[in-house]
């Protein structure tokens, strides 16, 4: 009986579940595989004891419109950076990944299905050039790979973001006040610009574009008349204003690597009563609710494709891979190919034409 590993590294999303699922369906009707996971991405396989789980029907009945992930995730740590606290109570990181891999052996386990975003696959491809059998799927809400057309996960995101929108514009209406909505998204504006233009809002601050702060003064300023007015303000979580940093909160948890970004909100919302804005404002900041709860249809259909591709390409021997969407087709491309540069929002970008047609500001 051959093993095939799955482990689901970095932040949760909508549709693991699913992707978990289809590779257990899919290989059902394959007799010699057997199906297990690692619990934390490859914590379960370092951990002592080792965390694994045989993943058969029974364990994934019903999982596919259930959210975060049965085997559970953390980005933290990982086979080249597994954090190790010292005598004197300081941390710092070991390469692990050379006793994994001999652990994996041990195990019986020949190739391995990662599904994570830019981070684990890095890690795929680390682990591939060492002689792991390994292949990639796409994970992230920010839709930030460039090697697929979409990511599982993100268009839920998009409809939670959408939603609190149209939640906010009747609150400002009503309270004729700037209402500031924050959304995930890190260094890409996929999440703030499709919101916002799904949502009616009348500025979108994206990480791509820095704010000329007193330009977006004079947007809300426009909403406005005789005091009466309102305006509704979808913000990603990596935009700044021209020549200021990005917003980050304060970091203490171990092993985990990746600048946190967030308070970008309360960050616009000073720089506007600075400049001179006198209309009441208020911010919301929708944090995790983007990335929990149920995915919706399109992302359970999408990362089933991915599951069933990605066990086929493993019966294939396509390793050093990693699952793409490319419509209307799904494909694969090398992880070196899918790392290359990540995808962010371009002035040219059709969703960015239609949102400046009309009249959404930027800002600039």
């Amino acid at each position: 009986m051959k093993r095939c590993l799955i482990v689901t590294g970095g932040g949760d999303c909508p549709g693991l579940n699913a992707v978990i699922r289809a590779i257990v369906k899919r290989a059902n009707s394959e007799k010699n595989w057997e199906i297990v996971g690692s619990i934390e991405a490859f914590n379960g396989i370092l951990n002592e004891p080792t965390e694994i789980v045989i993943l058969d029907d029974e364990k994934v009945s019903g999982i596919h419109y259930q959210g975060g992930t049965i085997l559970q995730t953390t980005n933290k740590g990982g086979p080249f950076a597994w954090p190790v606290k010292n005598r004197d109570g300081s941390w710092s990181a070991v390469d692990r990944s050379e006793e994994m891999l001999r652990k994996m052996q041990y195990l019986g386990i020949e190739a391995v299905i990662n599904i994570g975003g830019d981070g684990s696959q890095r890690i795929s491809k680390r682990l591939h050039d060492m002689g792991l059998n390994i292949i990639g799927v796409p994970k992230t809400i920010d839709n930030d790979l460039t090697a697929t057309d979409s990511t599982f996960g993100y268009q839920t995101a998009v409809q939670i973001a959408t939603e609190a929108v149209d939640k906010l514009v009747t609150t400002a209406a009503s309270h004729n006040r700037v209402l500031i909505l924050e959304v995930m998204g890190r260094y890409a504006g996929w999440i703030a610009l499709n919101a916002a233009v799904a949502g009616g809002a009348e500025i979108c601050l994206l990480p791509e574009f820095p704010y000329d702060i007193d330009k977006v003064l004079q947007s809300v300023n426009k909403r406005f008349e005789r005091d009466r007015g309102f305006v509704n303000i979808v913000i990603s979580e990596g935009a700044r204003a021209i020549g200021k940093d990005y917003a980050t909160l304060s970091q203490e948890e171990i092993g985990y690597e990746n600048r946190r970004l967030g308070g970008v909100a309360n960050v616009l919302m000073n720089q506007l009563k600075e400049a001179g804005c006198e209309h009441s404002i208020r911010t919301t900041v929708l944090g995790h609710l983007q990335r929990g709860g149920i995915p919706i249809a399109y992302d359970r259909v999408l990362a089933t494709q991915f599951g069933v591709k990605a066990f086929e390409m493993v019966l294939n021997g396509e390793y050093g891979r990693m699952v793409s969407y490319q419509h209307p087709y799904i494909s694969s491309v090398s992880l070196e190919e899918a790392l290359q540069q990540p995808n962010i929002v371009e002035m040219d970008t059709a969703l960015m034409k239609t949102a400046r047609g009309i009249g959404i500001s930027f800002g600039i």
